[in-house]
């Protein structure tokens, strides 16, 4: 796909820069010999989101202290969404060029509420269903962390997960876990997760809400328990 987008892709677009990586100080670690494979993607074009210390943090962080693997992807421009879309071209991430398919986990940084469309759109653009339930073993865990999921109900049902508080407190022992149960059902897999502290699992609470619009929290665990009984002690 490089060799496509480079060739026939790029030329057409304002800021081809923006999609070509490479740059000074990127870490391409291999892709067979890493453990868990994340994108952290940006929900917004590159400018915006190579200007976020938070994402060169976690790049860091898991780049280089651990063998799991961080690429990066950023929301396109709308010129080259429309090329995208016409030539059937997959969001991809920027050290790779492997569609946001091809990993273990998807994770935005939710920096402001509005980018919460711009997520669905990249989510499209990756041909990844928008929706949690939606997704069958083997898609990606689609995950978020950043100031905007202290207040996650909103959008909760698009994500598998959200890491509350700061993600490099977080992030290493998620993507360990993945790792570590990677041949595991993707609703056992969720079940574990939601035993590392911060992690919070849309899928394992039935919310309810009072008449004054605030959160009723007494009816917890209740989406899976009926189909994942012999596990579900976890959640209690």
């Amino acid at each position: 796909m490089k060799d496509r987008l480079f060739r026939d892709i790029l030329p057409q677009v304002s800021k081809p820069a923006r999609y070509t990586g490479g740059e000074v100080n990127m870490i391409k670690k291999d892709w067979e010999e890493a453990q868990a494979k994340m994108v952290f993607a940006f929900p917004d074009v590159y400018e915006v989101g190579m200007s976020h210390i938070g994402g060169k943090i976690l790049y860091g962080l898991v780049n280089e202290k651990s063998n799991h693997l961080m690429e990066r992807s950023f929301a396109p421009w709308p010129d080259l969404e429309e090329v995208m879309r016409r030539e059937n071209i997959p969001l991809y991430s920027l050290e790779s060029f492997r569609p946001l398919g091809d990993f273990d986990v998807v994770g935005f940084s939710l920096q402001y509420e509005l980018s919460i469309t711009n997520v669905l759109n990249m989510l499209d653009l990756s041909g990844i269903p928008l929706w949690s339930k939606d997704r069958p073993n083997g898609c990606p865990l689609v995950i978020a962390g950043g100031p905007v999921v202290f207040n996650p109900e909103p959008f909760a049902e698009f994500f598998d997960a959200f890491l509350i508080g700061d993600g490099e407190e977080v992030t290493l022992e998620f993507l360990d876990c993945v790792y570590k149960n990677r041949e595991m059902e993707r609703n056992e897999l969720l079940l574990k997760l939601a035993q590392i502290e911060g992690v919070y699992i849309p899928a394992l609470f039935q919310v309810e809400y009072k008449d004054d619009g605030t959160i009723r929290y007494d009816d917890l665990c209740t989406r899976l328990r009926s189909s994942l009984n012999s596990i579900g002690k976890v959640c209690s």
